[in-house]
């Protein structure tokens, strides 16, 4: 399985939790170790973004692609 692939079950997985608290996550790229994707919905105004990227998000995403060095919300 592909990096790319695995950020995106990664993501899935992620997926309800986020939708639970009205907002939605959708993958956009994986880029020179940078997962690119956008919050929406209740997400991307929430106060608590910051922790839901690094500290959800990244951590889980770095358990299975080493690699990474970091997750960025786009305005795509």
């Amino acid at each position: 399985m592909s990096d790319e692939e695995k950020i995106i079950n990664i993501i899935n997985n992620i997926k309800p939790f986020i939708n639970s608290d009205g907002g939605d996550i959708e993958y956009i790229k994986y880029e020179d170790k940078y997962v690119y994707l956008k919050l929406h919905g209740a997400c991307a105004s929430c106060d608590a973004i910051d922790f839901t990227i690094k500290d959800v998000i990244y951590n889980a995403i770095k358990e299975e692609v080493e690699d990474c060095q970091g997750v960025i919300n786009t305005e795509l």
